[in-house]
């Protein structure tokens, strides 16, 4: 799992498609201010061998029983699943790309419960 708490992290993203993404989404994020982990939020991605469960750990939300998430959007490359654990600005991205490795568990309820992204 790779936990993003720095936009200049996101050059270490692997895949290309997933990396333009994270990078898009802090500069949505943060909208002509500098970036704040502990106001905006952190984003996650997913990666072969992470279970469900360090996942609800790292995000602290239910993923399979109940699932709290606010959104949950189908890319070509990916899921990208956002929560609002609060009210404010504070929110985490989770990326979840469709790759062989990924725990089928969770690719199940993202299937189930994406929406096409627009």
């Amino acid at each position: 799992m790779l936990v993003l708490r720095d936009p200049e992290v996101a050059g270490s993203i692997a895949a290309p498609e997933i990396r333009q993404l994270v990078e898009q989404r802090f500069l949505d994020i943060c909208a002509e201010e500098p970036y704040e982990p502990d106001v905006h939020g952190y984003m996650i991605v997913v990666e072969a061998g992470d279970s469900v469960r360090d996942l609800e750990e790292e995000s602290g939300c239910p993923l399979l029983a109940d699932p709290c998430f606010e959104v949950l959007e189908e890319l070509d490359s990916c899921y990208e699943m956002v929560i609002v654990p609060g009210d404010g600005d504070f929110g985490i991205v989770i990326f979840i790309p469709k790759l062989e490795g990924i725990d089928p568990d969770l690719l199940a309820v993202c299937a189930e419960y994406a929406v096409p992204a627009p």
